[in-house]
């Protein structure tokens, strides 16, 4: 019997407009009426859950966001699990980077910063109402600097004619694992946190992996 479902969010349960069909939810809620934990799983900041989840208290309880990064009660704010950046590594990354125009991103703590105008865009075209916890920040290394607390997910965007140095550093440093992505995109997180850490929630509760159910990429 399945006890817990973790379902990914953009791609799967929304769809291209990062929306979540009436038919979708009336079937997890079914789901979650049967007896079944339905948690979210994604690789969005916590504060960047689709809108449409958040007002359904009662369908959800527990959310795997950043990629796996961390997991958490939502109801409580209780970290459950998480594997961070330690705040020198990232230092030294962003360091090592900041001679080349890099787009950067960053999940700290529950927020979604991003070093470049046009990721902001970007990011607020695609996510919509949903990227209201979206911040701009002009310096990230001395953002990050300035924060007492280590990181949860780094993406860099190389944009046309960057050198590879910075991919070659991204990819050589220790204890980073570095999510397959697009040529123009990296992801960047400490050690192996991979998307489905639903292993993690279960654990916690007392549930076998025989029991749990992954949909999504």
């Amino acid at each position: 019997m399945i006890k817990l479902l973790a379902i990914d969010m953009d791609g799967t349960c929304l769809n291209s407009r990062s929306h979540i069909s009436a038919q979708t939810l009336t079937a997890l809620h079914t789901l979650a009426k049967s007896g079944t934990l339905i948690v979210p799983t994604t690789g969005r900041a916590l504060t960047c859950l689709p809108h449409q989840l958040t007002d359904q208290n009662s369908l959800f309880r527990y959310v795997i966001s950043s990629n796996g990064a961390k997991v958490t009660d939502y109801h409580t704010q209780k970290t459950l699990y998480q594997s961070e950046i330690p705040k020198q590594t990232a230092l030294s990354l962003l360091n090592a980077c900041q001679s080349e125009k890099l787009g950067i991103t960053a999940h700290i703590r529950h927020e979604y910063l991003l070093q470049g105008h046009s990721l902001v865009f970007l990011g607020r075209l695609i996510y919509g109402k949903d990227a209201r916890k979206v911040r701009y920040v002009q310096n990230m290394e001395q953002t990050i600097q300035e924060l007492s607390c280590d990181v949860k997910e780094l993406q860099f965007y190389f944009f046309p004619k960057t050198p590879c140095r910075s991919s070659k550093c991204i990819l050589q440093t220790p204890r980073l694992f570095v999510l397959p992505a697009p040529v123009s995109m990296q992801r960047s997180f400490h050690q192996n946190p991979p998307k489905g850490r639903s292993d993690a929630s279960g654990q916690s509760l007392g549930i076998a992996k025989s029991e749990i159910a992954c949909i999504g990429d």
